[in-house]
Parts: C-alpha cells; sequence; structure tokens
C-alpha cells in the first residue's frame, strides 16, 4: 500500500502537513457542525488557564518548528535563518491583537484562513511525500507545484472577494424590502 524511505526531514515535513490538515478540517467541520450550537449554549465546563496556556505553548512550538524548518529549507546562511526566525515571530507577537480584532469584525476570513491553511497541509503531505519518494497504492507521490499552489489560493481569496460583495448585495436588497415593507 505504501512504500519509500523516511528521514528525519521528511517525518517533520509529513507530520507538519498532517497536522495543519487535521486541524484545519476539525475546525471547518466544527464551524459547520449544527448540533455544536447546542452543545455551545448548554453547560459545558470551561477550559482551565493551565490547559489553555499548555496548548497555546504546544501550538508555538509546533510552528517555531515548522518556521525554523521553512527557513532552513530557504538558506543555508545561519544568519538570515536566524532573522527570518526573530522577525517572523515578532512580527506574529506584535500584530497578534490586530489580527484577532480584523478576524472578529471579519468572520468570513476566517473561513478563507482555514481552506487556506487546508491546502498548505495537503502540500506539505504531497511535498513530504515526493521527498521520500513514497508510493501510494504503486503509484508515485508528486509535490505539488508552487503554481498550483498560487492559482487554489487565487481562487479561493476571488471567490471569498466574491462571496462577500455578494452578501453586502444581499443584505443592501433585504434592508431595502423592510423598509418598502414599513
Amino acid at each position: 500500500v505504501l512504500e519509500g524511505e523516511l528521514t528525519f526531514h521528511v517525518i517533520t515535513v509529513l507530520f507538519g502537513g498532517a497536522f495543519i490538515l487535521y486541524t484545519a478540517v476539525k475546525e471547518i467541520t466544527h464551524m459547520v457542525a449544527l448540533d455544536d450550537l447546542e452543545s455551545d449554549v448548554e453547560g459545558r465546563a470551561p477550559s482551565s488557564a493551565n490547559s489553555v496556556i499548555a496548548q497555546i505553548v504546544l501550538m508555538n512550538l509546533i510552528f517555531s518548528f515548522d518556521s525554523i524548518l521553512s527557513a532552513m529549507a530557504l538558506t543555508k546562511n545561519f544568519w538570515i535563518m536566524t532573522a527570518a526566525i526573530l522577525i517572523s515571530g515578532g512580527m506574529m507577537i506584535w500584530l497578534a491583537e490586530q489580527v484577532s480584532a480584523f478576524l472578529q469584525k471579519n468572520r468570513m476570513y476566517e473561513v478563507l484562513g482555514l481552506f487556506i491553511l487546508l491546502i498548505v497541509g495537503v502540500m506539505l503531505l504531497s511535498e513530504g511525500g515526493h521527498l521520500a519518494h513514497l508510493k501510494l497504492f504503486g503509484h508515485e507521490v508528486h509535490a505539488m507545484s508552487k503554481a498550483t499552489f498560487y492559482f487554489v489560493i487565487s481562487v479561493l481569496v476571488l471567490t471569498d472577494f466574491v462571496q462577500s460583495r455578494y452578501q453586502k448585495k444581499l443584505m443592501k436588497m433585504k434592508e431595502l424590502k423592510i423598509k418598502l415593507t414599513c
């Protein structure tokens, strides 16, 4: 069923891709699950502060490790890798509140972000499978091309843009209809 050669780098890429894919699918299914509305309203025990902090630290470690691997893949120069990791970490800390506030106001971009994560997970899995020369059911796994990746992201962003404009148009039409009936 599955054959190939696994190295630490390949295992890390495959694990990262699987983790991102799992997280995106879990969040997307949570968004669309109707029965979650009832359980969220009912008395569900809130997570403890220590549990939430542990989850945040774990996620930061995983994504920091991913950033380090990405920087290593881009260059062999230690100082460039270090600068890239420090700048990206600093920007994440500096912009976290603004991004959170933006997403609170514009929930539709949360869905877009989750689907972009889904595509990133697929890309990492295909990249890891290609690096390991994996064969799945006798067929070689090929890496997703960057052109395909950017095309899919562009289509997602364009679709989201059109959908949000259409949604605004529908809301204005609804408001106008309500005003005319009153």
